[in-house]
Order: structure tokens, then C-alpha cells, then sequence
């Protein structure tokens, strides 16, 4: 009885040239396979929901790509938003049209663009949370942290529940190195992996607690949902939509109050945030090099570390160079050192200043 919903918004700026805002990361095969992160992780969740009870929510501009990706989902079950309003209206959206169709629906969240091994684990979580969620939490699954990462939020856990859940206390921010080495060393947080659980009735009981606008919002639209004048209703309510993550939206409050669990995950897990973590997340060669070039030709000569990534069918060379990031699409080049491949986003908002949107 389990939905899936599925985030896919976004442009991916941190990994610009490759992502774009028509064509983001999760439209691209950054999985080690042919398939897109987007088809990866509807693959990944096939064993836990029917395509039927799949939905995707995402932007005017990636509808036609996403149902080119997945035919097997039902055309109207891809929720289309008319502009991004960040990720609390995407999931409000999600659960307010599913109460409609199915009110005692459980329904997990996931982002489009996340890579996740070990599918045994992944599943057993899923399916643990789906049980925290029927006992009324707002449940997330949180990844048991290997090292001290400045990447990634955190959440604090505390009571233990039944089937290894925990209560969760409160939602800490991508924190300082000293910060996230304190968080390891306790053993009381796990990384935030952005993926939920939980009834839709609840979730949207609780989103009427605390942004009771927003919910007003998404009523109106959700009741127009599957009728004539749905596009009328969006273009009057949605551009009023606060604009807010989940987590500070509802999440954070609701954790206050005791109505928010997590499920602790053994699992390789990366939201692709950057080149680094990309080159971190999948198969390397014997000197650490990751080559995703499907039509280039590359040559690496005394190179180590390196994440090489080209989507054209030039002749990519790379000499005497150890932890940088080299990206070759058909109108830019990117040439970085890995330890601040996060910078990325702060040359696409020079770009976007100067005007050149093409590029973006």
C-alpha cells in the first residue's frame, strides 16, 4: 500500500557544465549505467511501490523529459509545477493530491537525484519507515555517518522506537568541520538524507499547524487537481506560495513537538551535490580516477584522483594532475581542483549575472 513520490526539480548548479537548468542532473546517466539517476531511482523503489502508485513531482520544463524517462508512470501521476517554490509546495503538492485519490495513503519521498547502493538496506529501511509512519511520525531515513562531513545536515536522534526508529529532536545545518567531528564523535546524529515517510493526512495536519497559508494554497489547488479549472486555480494560487524547504517548513517544528522519527540506514548513500562527491560515489580505476566520457576519447598520463566527465566526442587529455575535476560539454569547460568543486555554483551565478542564460 506504499506511494512514492518522487522530487524532481532543480537545475544542479554545483555540477555545471554538465547540469543545466533544461536539462539537470537527474535527466543524465551519472549512475555507472546507462540509466539516469531519475530512472535509477524509480528502478529502486519499483519493489516497494506499483508504477501506479508512483508520482512525480517537477517543473513545466523537464514534463516532457520525465515522461519520455518513465512511460511506466501514469500520466497523472506526474504532478507539474508552475514554477519552483522549493521543496515544501513540491512535497505539500504530492500529498494533498494523493489525500485526495487515497486519504489513508502512506507515501515515501525521494529525490530524483540521489545515488544509493546496496538495495537490500535501502529497502528494509523504506519499509521500516513506512511502519514508523503508519504509527503517526513523520519518519526520515538518516545515514549512519562514516567520517565528519561539512556537506550534509544532520539530525539529532534520541528515544528508541519500535523496529530501531528513533525520535528525533532537532535538524542541524551543513555544520563547521569542529561541529560535524563533535556529531561523530557522540553518536547521537545521523546525515539527513532527504528521504521521508509518513501518512498524508498526518504530514498535511501538520502543514496546516504550522503554514496554514501554504496549506490553504495547496488545498485549493489540490481540489481543482483532477478537474477543468486546474490551471486556472494554479496560476492564481501558486505564485503566492511561501517559498521554503521542508525541513525548516514543517519538519523542524514537528520535531519539536515529538511527531518526528528516523530510521538509521548502513547504506552508501550521496545526494551528488558536487564532482567530489560524485567522484566519491562510484567506481574508480587502480589511481582513483573517475572517466565518465561515453563518446570522448581520454587520455590520463600520470594522473591520479581526477574526475573526468565529457559529453562530447572530442579528445580529452590530462597530464601530471592528482584531485581535479575536468569537465568538457559542447559550449564550456570546467577545470577545477576537487577540494572546491563546490564553487562551481558561485561561476554559475557569475555567469547569470553577466547575462550569459544560454550557458546555464
Amino acid at each position: 500500500m506504499l506511494y512514492s513520490a518522487i522530487l524532481a526539480g532543480g537545475s544542479g548548479t554545483r555540477l555545471w557544465p554538465l547540469s543545466r537548468a533544461g536539462e539537470p542532473k537527474f535527466l543524465h546517466s551519472l549512475t555507472g549505467t546507462e540509466r539516469s539517476l531519475l530512472q535509477a531511482t524509480a528502478d529502486r523503489i519499483r519493489q516497494l511501490s506499483a508504477a501506479d502508485r508512483i508520482y512525480v513531482v517537477t517543473g513545466t520544463a523537464h514534463e516532457a523529459a520525465i515522461r519520455g524517462q518513465l512511460p511506466e508512470v501514469p500520466a497523472g501521476n506526474i504532478l507539474v509545477e508552475p514554477s519552483p517554490r522549493d521543496s515544501c509546495a513540491a512535497v505539500s503538492l504530492a500529498c494533498a493530491v494523493l489525500a485526495r485519490r487515497d486519504p489513508d495513503a502512506i507515501m515515501a519521498v525521494f529525490s530524483a537525484d540521489h545515488l544509493i547502493g546496496d538495495e537490500q538496506r535501502f529497502e528494509a529501511a523504506i519499509r521500516q519507515a513506512a511502519a514508523t509512519a503508519r504509527d503517526g511520525y513523520l519518519t526520515t531515513v538518516g545515514i549512519r555517518p562514516q567520517h565528519a562531513e561539512v556537506r550534509f545536515g544532520y539530525l539529532k536522534v534520541s528515544e528508541a522506537l519500535p523496529g530501531g526508529a528513533r525520535t528525533v529532536t532537532q535538524f542541524k545545518e551543513k555544520p563547521t568541520r569542529e561541529a560535524a567531528a563533535s556529531y561523530l564523535e557522540s553518536g547521537q546524529y545521523l546525515w539527513n538524507a532527504g528521504i521521508f515517510a509518513f501518512g498524508v493526512r498526518t504530514f498535511l495536519a501538520e502543514l496546516a499547524r504550522q503554514l496554514p497559508h501554504l496549506s490553504a494554497g495547496i488545498a485549493r489547488i489540490a481540489d481543482a487537481w483532477d478537474g477543468p479549472g486546474r490551471d486556472q486555480v494554479l496560476a492564481e494560487m501558486w505564485p503566492g506560495l511561501e517559498k521554503i524547504s521542508v525541513d525548516y517548513g514543517v519538519l523542524e517544528g514537528a520535531a519539536a513537538t515529538g511527531k518526528v522519527a528516523t530510521v538509521p540506514a548502513d547504506m552508501p548513500w550521496s545526494d551528488v551535490g558536487d564532482f567530489d562527491s560524485l567522484g566519491e560515489s562510484l567506481p574508480t580505476d587502480e589511481s582513483g580516477n573517475l572517466v565518465i566520457a561515453p563518446m570522448a576519447e581520454v587520455v590520463a598520463r600520470d594522473v591520479s584522483g581526477t574526475v573526468v566527465v565529457s559529453t562530447t566526442d572530442r579528445v580529452v587529455a590530462v597530464i601530471g594532475m592528482d584531485n581535479v575535476v575536468v569537465v568538457d560539454t559542447a559550449d564550456a569547460t570546467l577545470v577545477c581542483a576537487r577540494s572546491r568543486a563546490q564553487e562551481v555554483k558561485q561561476v554559475v551565478e557569475e555567469l547569470h549575472g553577466r547575462g550569459q542564460h544560454a550557458r546555464l
